[in-house]
């Protein structure tokens, strides 16, 4: 069988149950053995507005959605007007029969018209609320996707409301399945999603999903916000799970307190960390200062979209890199990770936290909506919870053997013999910048921490000679990091040697990677180069990978192009074109291909 690799888009209004629909087809798809990216477009309102869901399943591994749609699936006439352009020129369009709708628009345009009488067949079996099911059954059909996939998730989906429910929605996918399936538009589309028996079960989860499993695995065991969106449904998986896992999770009444939550969590020795987006992150900046004067380890992830202000609330963009770089006053280590898929977003997280012990400093997580909220598929296997060991670096907790170079107020080494220490200095000057932390509860490594500068012990104090060594001691840990290879550089994906390569940061990594297939079809030989960790950023490993660059795009969703500038000011690497989006809207594969063959085609083609 040849590979299959099909999108379909279904468009109606917010309320209409666009995105429950869309999930179900796709859980129903991944079980019949498809592999399976997804994405919701929603516009910021409760009711109201056109929303779609887009699936494309394939029975390769893919790592992005793809353009365009091959089937519209309308479930108001408004969605036909608003997609039937963007549609490829042999897809599909299903719409309700009744719709004031000119199918010869539909015709002329060379697409499919496909009017299927959904509404009736559901009230005929109960209740028009059951048009997205017959909607559903009529894709299948179409498809040839087979109706016992579907049945089985009517099963699951519907068992809570009760027998009639699930034999009404049955009822009605049967109906509508045997319509479609036996009409000439089934004989004459080209595309087709068969049953793919024998493959095995996977995963089916969001980004944020992945990053919450991650956290898990890492021994978070603390989580404050304030719900914003897309960064909410962090907060609500892990207060979903809270109990089994031991996790305490708190809705705080707004950021500031929630980030503050997660710090104090954080010094009491919990693995900790909040979650928001650009325009929470941008109340939390004063206590990420404290975070970094206290030394105190905490997570804070910034799920972007679109700003300034309140911005796109339900888009993506990737606005907020050098805003975080140098967020807060005055200069304090921090770590900034951007997972660039769902893997990427499980293993960043069980790394954070490492990292944040380690070297007891604030990291900060850069996502985005459209990480955030894609739906994909992923093997049993690849969520390696053995990936990233954790590791808490000088930490010990009160009645725990003393770490080595812990040191009393005297200055004396500890021996860890029994009675009473002469004093414990939090933040001993070391020679790595980390001080042997001990967790509050000791009686013998009794310590104060003040936002205000303070010596080794935590008093404070302004006098010069321990503001510069107390400075360099902290901002040591960063060379301490770059040395013990806990920073990463960039990894290259595809060919070692090729003509052009995408320089791609966060979540534009899986559009990207598959923007290098359609370039080679077109005769380009393109490979990428990919940042996870961007500070601090490993000057030696990106300028090593970036002289083998011959013509360098930097592909990212802002207008500034933000990291191109950073890249620049780094390592002086100027990249020959930048492709960008800034409207809300993720890059798509094609949309980058296009956008590096316009930009520097002339010299490769």
């Amino acid at each position: 069988m040849r590979d299959q690799d099909v999108s379909l888009v279904i468009g109606g209004d917010a309320g209409q149950g666009v995105e429950s629909s869309g999930a179900g087809f796709s859980s129903a798809l991944a079980r019949a053995g498809y592999h399976i990216f997804c994405i919701a477009d929603y516009r910021s309102r409760i009711r109201g507005g056109h929303n779609f869901y887009q699936i494309r399943a394939a029975t390769r591994p893919v790592a992005s959605h793809a353009e365009p749609p091959a089937l519209l699936l309308a479930l108001t006439a408004e969605s036909v007007e608003l997609h039937l352009e963007k549609l490829a020129p042999d897809a599909a369009v299903i719409y309700d029969s009744s719709f004031r709708l000119d199918r010869t628009a539909v015709e002329r345009s060379g697409r499919l018209a496909v009017p299927v009488p959904m509404n009736e067949i559901a009230v005929r079996h109960g209740s028009k609320v059951m048009m997205n099911t017959a909607a559903l059954a009529a894709a299948a059909g179409l498809l040839h996707f087979p109706l016992g996939q579907m049945e089985e998730v009517i099963r699951r989906n519907f068992a809570r409301k009760g027998e009639t429910a699930v034999e009404g929605n049955l009822a009605v996918a049967r109906e509508t399945y045997a319509l479609v399936a036996g009409s000439p538009e089934a004989a004459r589309f080209r595309y087709r999603l068969p049953g793919r028996p024998g493959q095995p079960e996977r995963m089916l989860l969001h980004g944020n999903h992945a990053f919450s499993l991650g956290a898990v695995a890492a021994g978070c065991r603390f989580i404050a916000a304030y719900p914003m969106t897309p960064a909410t449904t962090i907060l609500e998986w892990m207060t979903a799970h809270a109990e089994p896992l031991g996790v305490v999770t708190k809705h705080a009444e707004d950021e500031l307190a929630a980030v503050c939550m997660a710090i104090g969590a954080g010094f009491a020795g919990a693995r900790a960390m909040c979650s928001t987006s650009g325009g929470g992150f941008s109340l939390m900046t004063e206590a990420l200062g404290l975070a970094g004067m206290t030394e105190t380890p905490v997570v804070v992830v910034d799920v972007q979209r679109g700003g300034p202000s309140t911005g796109l609330p339900t888009r993506t963009e990737q606005g907020d890199l050098l805003f975080v770089l140098h967020a807060s006053q005055g200069d304090f280590p921090r770590f900034v990770l951007a997972p660039g898929d769902h893997v990427d977003a499980f293993e960043t997280a069980m790394r954070a936290f490492n990292l944040a012990e380690r070297y007891q400093a604030p990291v900060i997580v850069l996502s985005d909506e459209f990480l955030a909220s894609s739906l994909r598929t992923l093997e049993f296997g690849q969520l390696r919870r053995d990936a990233v060991p954790i590791d808490r670096g000088k930490t010990r907790r009160p009645g725990e053997k003393p770490l080595p170079g812990e040191r009393g107020a005297g200055g004396g080494q500890q021996d860890g013999s029994a009675g009473r220490r002469d004093g414990y200095l939090r933040f001993a000057f070391t020679a790595d910048g980390i001080s042997p932390r001990v967790i509050p509860g000791d009686p013998q490594a009794v310590y104060g921490a003040s936002s205000d500068e303070h010596d080794e012990a935590g008093h404070i104090t302004e006098e010069m000679d321990n503001r510069r060594r107390m400075m360099e001691k902290r901002m040591r840990k960063l060379e301490t990091a770059l040395a013990a290879g806990d920073v990463r550089g960039p990894r290259r994906v595809g060919p070692e040697e090729a003509e052009v390569t995408l320089l791609t940061w966060g979540s534009t990594l899986g559009p990207a990677r598959e923007a290098l297939e359609v370039l080679q079809a077109r005769g380009v030989r393109a490979n990428l180069l990919h940042w996870t960790d961007i500070w601090p950023f490993h000057v030696e490993a990106a300028e090593r990978e970036l002289r083998r660059v011959r013509r360098g795009v930097v592909v990212e969703q802002n207008y500034t192009g933000q990291f191109r500038r950073f890249l620049r000011m780094m390592t002086g690497y100027q990249a020959e074109a930048l492709v960008r989006r800034y409207d809300g809207r993720p890059l798509a594969p094609t949309e980058i291909a296009q956008g590096v063959l316009e930009e520097v085609g002339a010299g490769v083609r």
